[in-house]
């Protein structure tokens, strides 16, 4: 077994620092698109991607302080995080460390065969409460591992798995509707925008 930390499951170097800053909703919901720019189009738990389809079934917003024990951060863009069901269901109600801060990669190491390293007690619990390591979920990063190591003999299908979506979120159109944004600027650096001025990455 190999070491090497494996991609597409190289969590984030260092805690998510928002592009966004989107307020004044009266429904989470209306959040969504913000969120998956911010986060990449990915669960902020498991790094399940929306191009892997159903596997993990449909995408939540989740509270990271449960709305039942924080009612004032219902609406709160910085306690919202975008994760998939699988992960958003079996978190339910209970705290868990802040994702954003301890799911990092030297917090978190993933290898070839699917499984996965927790390094620090926060990332440990994270991992346990979430059941990241159970034979499924070892079993289906091993699959998704073997189609990223295809980027060199078949990058059509690689492309397919580990490219953006296509249906990226045009920001600046959403910000028109948006009743407070205090980090404007970050359209700029959102996915649709670099892809429009070509400077989008083929995949990640």
């Amino acid at each position: 077994m190999t070491t090497e930390r494996m991609q597409p499951y190289a969590y984030p170097d260092s805690p998510n620092q928002r592009l966004h800053g989107p307020a004044g909703y009266t429904n989470y919901s209306s959040y969504r698109e913000w969120l998956r720019d911010d986060f990449l189009f990915r669960c902020v738990y498991c790094l399940h991607r929306e191009k892997w389809g159903k596997h993990r079934g449909l995408w939540h917003i989740d509270h990271w302080q449960p709305q039942v024990e924080h009612k004032d951060k219902i609406l709160k863009y910085e306690n919202l995080l975008y994760a998939c069901s699988t992960c958003n269901t079996s978190k339910g109600k209970r705290s868990v460390p802040n994702p954003c801060e301890c799911m990092l990669d030297d917090a978190v190491e993933v290898y070839e065969d699917g499984t996965i390293t927790p390094r620090t007690s926060e990332a440990e619990r994270t991992i346990i409460l979430l059941g990241l390591d159970s034979p499924e979920d070892v079993e289906y990063r091993s699959q998704i591992i073997g189609i990223y190591q295809l980027r060199k003999t078949n990058y059509a299908l690689f492309f397919k798995w580990m490219g953006y979506p296509d249906n990226l979120p045009n920001l600046e159109t959403k910000n028109k509707f948006c009743p407070e944004n205090s980090r404007p600027e970050g359209i700029r650096e959102s996915c649709y925008a670099l892809r429009e001025r070509g400077e989008l990455p083929d995949y990640y």
